[in-house]
C-alpha cells in the first residue's frame, strides 16, 4: 500500500510507504516494482546510492545527467532530515526553470520520486543525515552536469540555517540555468 501525492511538476511525486508498527519498531516496503506499477510508476531501477553527510547544512545539488544517460531517482532518507528540492530543466516545458520542495525524514517515512529532465538537490535540516536512492542508470561523467543552487532565476527558497551552507566546490561553481546544459 502506498500514498502517492503529486507536488506541483509533472511526474514529480511525493510516495509514503505504509508502515506496519508494534512495540519492537516498524516494517515496510519501501521499493516494491509489482505495486509501484499499479500506482503508475513503471520503473527499472539499476543502481542504489547511499550518501551520508556529517552536519546540518551539507548542500549538494542541483545535479542531473543528460540524456542518453539521464537518471529517474527515488529517494529517502534513513537518518535524519532534509529539505529537498527539484527544478525543472526542460526548456520546452510549460514549468521550465520552476522547482517544488518537500521536506523528507526518517520520522516521515516518505519518498520523492525525480523524473528523468529535473535537477535535484537537498540541504540536511540535522546532523548525521543518510539517504539511499535508487536511480534508473548509472553514473557517467561525461553527461553529469549541475546547476548553481542558489540561481536568482530560479529562487529556491532555502530553508535557514545557522552558519553558511557547506557546499563542495563543484556546487558553489555550477552555471546557472540560462547557461547550463539541459534538457530540449
Amino acid at each position: 500500500m502506498l500514498e502517492v501525492r503529486t507536488l506541483g511538476l509533472e511526474g514529480v511525486l511525493e510516495i509514503v510507504p505504509k508502515r506496519h508498527g508494534d512495540a519492537r519498531g516498524f516494517f515496510c516496503e519501501t521499493w516494491n516494482a509489482e505495486r509501484f506499477a499499479q500506482a503508475g510508476i513503471g520503473l527499472t531501477f539499476v543502481q542504489d546510492n547511499h550518501s551520508y553527510s556529517a552536519a546540518a547544512g551539507v548542500l549538494r545539488g542541483l545535479h542531473y545527467q543528460l540524456p542518453p544517460r539521464a537518471q529517474d531517482k527515488l529517494l529517502r532518507v534513513v537518518r535524519g532530515s532534509v529539505f529537498d528540492v527539484v527544478v525543472d530543466i526542460r526548456r520546452s516545458s510549460p514549468t521550465f526553470g520552476q522547482w517544488s520542495a518537500l521536506e523528507i525524514s526518517a520520522e516521515k517515512g516518505n519518498q520523492i520520486l525525480v523524473p528523468k529532465g529535473y535537477a535535484h538537490g537537498f540541504v540536511t535540516l540535522v546532523p548525521d543525515t543518510e539517504i539511499l536512492y535508487k536511480v534508473t542508470d548509472t553514473y557517467s561523467p561525461e553527461h553529469d552536469r549541475s546547476i548553481r543552487f542558489d540561481d536568482p532565476a530560479i529562487g529556491i527558497g532555502w530553508p535557514s540555517l545557522a552558519g553558511d551552507f557547506q557546499l563542495s566546490d563543484k556546487d558553489r561553481n555550477a552555471p546557472l540555468l540560462g547557461l547550463a546544459e539541459v534538457f530540449a
